[in-house]
């Protein structure tokens, strides 16, 4: 994909006045915070914050799971959600029993890929921390990962990665509700690092330059260009059968699931390997019903007369994981489809590597000399 593509973002030009006023009060609030008329709350423990600026989605899951990835093997990481669409309110630390409903969907994809990591969810983020520092000291996190928390300015976190998508940079889009900004663009200042997700592999040097110039960073910032990669596909209820290659649907007919934020990437994928695809497509973080599943169930044997398959994504196999009295057939048909964060560059993946460990390192030292 050319880079100038990336410059084609749709803005409804007739709804820049809202966005105008919708600025305003963004302005006046974070006025507020720089004049300390509003509280920030530090913390005695790395606290990292993976957010964007924009609606829809960035990749924000598949990076903090690269950041536990990284992290895990010697800290104890916690990861602090506001469960987006949960059922439920307050704050709730995460455990084996946990549902999608109780906690979200997306904190309990990273819980069952990560049980030994700490997942707490919270929408009052201050009181979250809070609640996992009280834990008894073989349980408290040494590093706590804020996910999606860019605008949550009442925490200061002690490090900022910011995401922009690469087919919608920050910088061509307009404030809501004219755009999908949720801050205007300038307020990127306040990373550390900023990451251009979703880019193809096949991106240049020079077109990562042009990339560079578009967004206006300050010297004290990185900027590192990221991809996905696609793994095998997994079955979302009889875990001990094998997982499949995308090579090996090219005899099966496929019922394409999603209810993400922009499902195009993933469907291309799909419809590249399967001899017939069709879709449901749901608004992102859609919470699935009885009807639903009827419905799919119907489309799905309406294909033909192949062996059929129901493919989602991992996010939304955690929500139709709840239905545990589906027809044998229907679990014997779903499987989803894992992705994992990929460096364009790969000597930038050591770089951001070492980045993020040094500041563990060096504030988990701090921490702990303040709390002597």
């Amino acid at each position: 994909m050319p880079v100038t593509n990336i410059k084609n973002s749709h803005i409804n030009k007739w709804l820049l006045p809202l966005s105008w006023m919708y600025g305003l009060i963004v302005f006046i609030r974070n006025k507020l915070f720089d004049w300390k008329i509003l509280k920030q709350k530090e913390y005695p423990v790395p606290v990292i914050c993976i957010g964007n600026i924009t609606v829809g989605g960035t990749g924000k899951t598949p990076h903090t799971e690269y950041l536990i990835s990284l992290l895990k093997t010697n800290y104890k990481v916690a990861v602090l959600s506001r469960g987006y669409k949960r059922k439920s309110s307050g704050y709730i630390l995460a455990t084996p029993d946990s549902t999608a409903s109780q906690i979200g969907d997306e904190p309990y994809q990273i819980k069952n890929k990560y049980p030994d990591i700490l997942v707490a969810v919270d929408s009052k983020r201050q009181r979250g921390i809070e609640n996992l520092l009280s834990l008894p000291d073989n349980e408290k996190p040494d590093v706590i990962l804020l996910d999606d928390a860019f605008q949550h300015r009442y925490v200061k976190p002690s490090f900022t990665v910011l995401l922009t998508d690469f087919n919608r940079l920050m910088t061509h889009d307009a404030l809501l509700p004219a755009g999908r900004l949720r801050e205007p663009a300038h307020y990127a200042e306040k990373a550390d690092i900023v990451i251009i997700t979703k880019c193809p592999t096949s991106t240049k040097p020079l077109d990562q330059r042009i990339l560079s110039k578009d967004l206006h960073l300050y010297p004290y910032q990185n900027l590192f260009f990221t991809s996905f990669q696609y793994g095998l596909l997994s079955p979302v209820f009889n875990t001990d059968k094998p997982k499949l290659s995308l090579n090996e649907i090219s005899n099966k007919d496929v019922l394409i699931v999603a209810g993400i934020a922009n499902p195009k990437p993933f469907e291309r994928k799909i419809r590249r390997h399967a001899k017939k695809a069709e879709k449901m497509l749901f608004s992102d973080h859609y919470q699935f019903s009885d009807k639903d599943i009827t419905s799919i169930e119907e489309k799905v044997n309406s294909l033909g007369k192949r062996e059929k398959m129901i493919i989602t994504t991992e996010k939304d196999a955690a929500r139709l994981k709840s239905f545990v009295n589906l027809d044998k057939s229907f679990k014997e048909m779903l499987y989803y489809l894992p992705i994992e964060v990929i460096f364009v560059n790969e000597h930038d993946k050591e770089i951001f590597n070492n980045k993020i460990t040094e500041h563990v390192r060096e504030n988990t030292r701090n921490g702990q000399l303040h709390q002597k």
